[in-house]
């Protein structure tokens, strides 16, 4: 039976000594709130900007705090506790409102702790109002981890919050001619489109009960000369960019491996979601018959050469490798494939392949049912146009079987 600690503002209880916590905030009214942690040092000073965890800086320098779900009424973070910074004494949780808005207009608010320890809520109920909260903090106190109910107001929003914990905030230029002379100053924000996708992919991964796992991230793109109109007209770069949101979700160094294959293949640079823009221009930007991969299906060497990256080169037993693969189809060395597949079943590797278009998909069709493997380690899907699928859906999608895998590969010793 879960034990359930519930706090008075000012009051505090010991946390788990070490492992993982979850920290959610929740609400239950249609207030936007911002949601952000602050990871201070003794002097109640982030050690530089990047302790300060929210919806655009999702996780520290030492990835020990991660901003894991950001929904419309909840938003969840996660604290490795052994990999906090030494230098760091207290993560404080905050949530600030936009515009005029005041808290005494958000219904249902708590902050709730999960752990080893069982579970502590803190339900806040006497904010007036306030624009911006303190709400908790998770601290060191001795050789052990404590949780503090705050519930303290703050003058002031988000820009002032940041400040106080010594986070430097920008604000953009207001011309002379101002049509609003007496609006606030705006905290400056640039959100890419991968940050935007993050959400999203973040949503599916909490759906699909992995929120914590990390993969080595890998995609492959289809270079053959049927690929030709995808790669001019952008929908690989989209694709592109689309699977990156995952890796930046969810690879264990924030990267995304890259492969090209058409009669032949080759390994591109791997990419962070810092430097997306152009990627598919910049690296191969359109099928070639001379001078480049050729316009041919050859699968089964980019699918070797994968192989011999994750188990020979970078041989790593915690930590799986998840492999996008797209194809336009013209499959026809399925038993190649086939053995492959069936071969590498024992390693910790699982393969997403997506069909682009109504083509012959051969042996990816019958996956489900390929013989001979020691466990499933690949699933299959195909999307008639990539573009019209929702981000939603497509990482519904990508994730459908990959959390199956994850438990039967534990089971039989494939992945510690």
């Amino acid at each position: 039976m879960t034990n359930i600690v519930s706090l008075q503002k000012g009051g505090n209880t010991v946390l788990s000594e070490s492992g993982i916590i979850t920290v959610e905030v929740q609400w239950n009214s249609t207030s936007v709130l911002d949601v952000s942690s602050f990871l201070v040092a003794a002097n109640g000073k982030v050690p530089s900007d990047d302790y300060m965890i929210f919806y655009n800086q999702e996780t520290d320098p030492e990835r020990s705090v991660w901003l894991k779900a950001n929904d419309k009424n909840k938003v969840v973070f996660t604290i490795q506790l052994e990999k906090l910074s030494p230098t760091i004494q207290q993560c404080f949780f905050t949530a600030t409102l936009e515009g005029n808005s005041t808290f005494d207009s958000v219904q249902g608010l708590s902050i709730i702790v999960k752990g080893t320890h069982g579970e502590v809520c803190y339900q806040i109920d006497d904010a007036t109002e306030e624009k911006a909260l303190v709400l908790a903090e998770v601290y060191r106190h001795q050789s052990k981890f404590k949780f503090r109910a705050i519930g303290r107001g703050f003058n002031g929003g988000l820009k002032p919050l940041a400040e106080s914990y010594g986070v430097e905030v920008e604000e953009p230029e207001v011309p002379e001619a101002s049509s609003v002379p007496h609006s606030e100053p705006v905290q400056e924000v640039n959100l890419t489109k991968i940050d935007l996708l993050k959400r999203k992919v973040s949503i599916s991964l909490e759906k699909k009960k992995i929120a914590l796992e990390k993969s080595r991230v890998a995609v492959v793109f289809d270079a053959s000369g049927s690929m030709t109109h995808l790669y001019r007209n952008g929908t690989i770069q989209r694709a592109f960019e689309r699977v990156l949101a995952v890796a930046a979700c969810m690879d264990d160094n924030g990267e995304l491996d890259v492969w090209f294959f058409g009669s032949k293949f080759m390994k591109a640079r791997s990419v962070t979601e810092r430097d997306f823009e152009d990627y598919i221009k910049q690296t191969y930007p359109i099928p070639k018959t001379f001078g480049g991969l050729g316009i041919g299906n050859n699968e089964p060497p980019v699918m070797k050469d994968i192989i011999h990256h994750y188990v020979k080169n970078e041989p790593r037993k915690d930590i799986p490798a998840y492999i996008i693969f797209f194809s336009d189809g013209g499959i026809y060395k399925d038993k190649e494939i086939a053995k492959i597949l069936v071969d590498a079943s024992k390693q910790n590797l699982f393969w997403q392949f997506i069909g682009l278009g109504n083509a012959n998909y051969g042996v990816l069709e019958k996956l489900d049912n390929l013989p001979g493997r020691f466990i499933d380690n690949a699933d299959f899907f195909a999307l008639d146009d990539l573009d019209k699928i929702s981000d939603e859906e497509l990482y519904n999608r990508l994730l459908n079987e990959f959390p199956i895998w994850l438990k039967e590969a534990r089971e039989k010793g494939i992945l510690y």
